[in-house]
């Protein structure tokens, strides 16, 4: 039997999992994806008309790709049909493609494809979808967590709206929590504020795992004196099987953690800087938050001290963000371990903020006008940009001029790592 052909009674049934209970039947019962099922948006306007076209929706699990299309299947007046590519071959989409023709043929209908997991199909069996995509013999909507553009044919693609689906607010899942806990018509449910935030925290913008959590501890916990079942703290840890750290993103506990992290870092110390970052993952914290505090320490911590401690970091922070989590955890472990353990100077840290401070609070200086670019001739003729010497022309590369109106040293290089040669080499040419 068709995943979207349940009726009303099994889509209720006592049996059936919370998550596939709570499943939208409506677009106004989707939670979360405002940004392209809000009021006006282009999929909601393709919704409630009827005039659905090839879609693909990619996201990480969890998020309302399914849903979504539960919708359009309760929304659309043309017939319906499910595949999963983990599971369906060639015959199976052959099959789909002759009914839809013959729906088309005899009835006018048209026939709307979901195939779940899209990215599991190959190129063989991709191919196969392509004829009856391009002469809209089918509509397809794909689902994948893959992104589209590296896993499905390009042909299919091409052929396709892309809406990209991104992780559930927090706010969100405490939304659906709540609406799960109604939705027990026969049991009085409490849920604490604090298992409330946890379970919606740590499902990490995932619905289906934040749902499953709860009807997890609904089930697991006993009724008090009166009857009611209290989701505590500790029944939320037991049911999505994670302790909750004391970490608030607002509040103390994170700027706390982000400040220790980045003075460990400074201080040269690798192991503490590991727990630091390993107690911000744990606690759900934005991966390319912890990024970028590593790239922001290595330019002014570690600095030409060792020049490449920002490349690494850098490059750490674009991995992190083209893998994701939980994987994301290396590329970050790698950098945070690397600025720790970099010889340190600040001298170019230190040197901008002087300068700006120069800028700010003291008369701009002029630029020299050998210095300055004459751009039409009348200017050459007043003297801009006479008598500049071009450095390549001399020996070294270096050629004595002033560039400043006014000599001020800004740059300090340290004796210390690379900037030590910096410093030897600006003693030489100075």
């Amino acid at each position: 039997m068709s995943l979207f052909d349940v009726n009303e009674k099994d889509y209720k049934a006592k049996n059936a999992p919370l998550a596939y209970r709570m499943a939208p039947k409506t677009i106004d019962e989707v939670v979360g994806q405002e940004e392209i099922i809000g009021q006006g948006k282009l999929l909601r306007r393709l919704i409630e008309t009827d005039r659905i076209s090839s879609i693909i929706f990619f996201g990480p699990p969890g998020i309302g790709k399914t849903a979504i299309a539960r919708v359009i299947a309760n929304s659309t007046k043309g017939h319906f049909e499910w595949l999963n590519a983990s599971i369906a071959k060639v015959d199976d989409i052959r099959k789909v493609s002759l009914g839809a023709k013959n729906r088309i043929k005899h009835y006018k209908t048209k026939t709307i494809l979901f195939l779940d997991e899209i990215h599991r199909f190959n190129k063989l069996q991709q191919d196969a979808l392509l004829p009856d995509v391009e002469e809209g013999n089918l509509i397809l909507i794909g689902a994948t967590t893959e992104n589209p553009f590296f896993y499905v044919n390009s042909a299919l693609v091409s052929r396709s709206q892309i809406f990209e689906l991104t992780p559930l607010s927090i706010d969100n899942l405490k939304t659906l929590i709540n609406r799960g806990i109604k939705s027990y018509s026969n049991l009085k449910i409490e849920i604490k504020g604090d298992a409330l935030e946890h379970l919606a925290k740590l499902s990490d913008g995932d619905a289906r795992r934040a749902l499953s959590a709860l009807e997890l501890g609904v089930l697991s916990t006993k009724p008090n004196k009166k009857g009611i079942i209290i989701i505590t703290l500790t029944v939320a840890e037991e049911s999505i099987q994670k302790k909750a750290v004391v970490y608030d993103k607002h509040g103390d506990q994170h700027y706390d953690t982000i400040s220790a992290f980045i003075k460990s870092m400074r201080g040269s110390d690798p192991d503490a800087t590991l727990y630091y970052l390993a107690k911000m993952i744990y606690a759900g914290e934005d991966p390319r938050f912890i990024a970028r505090r590593i790239v922001i320490c290595a330019a002014e911590d570690v600095g030409n001290a060792d020049p490449l401690a920002l490349v690494v970091a850098n490059s750490a922070m674009q991995a992190a963000e083209f893998v994701g989590m939980p994987e994301a955890r290396i590329p970050l472990a790698q950098s945070a371990v690397y600025v720790a353990c970099a010889p340190k100077s600040n001298a170019a840290y230190m040197g901008i903020n002087a300068a700006l401070k120069d800028v700010k609070e003291n008369p701009t200086l002029e630029v020299p006008i050998h210095l300055r670019n004459p751009v039409f001739k009348q200017e050459r003729e007043r003297g801009k940009g006479k008598g500049y010497k071009y450095a390549h022309d001399y020996e070294g590369g270096v050629v004595k001029q002033d560039y400043m109106a006014k000599k001020i040293q800004y740059y300090f290089p340290k004796d210390i790592g690379y900037e030590k040669k910096i410093k030897a080499r600006l003693d030489d040419i100075i």
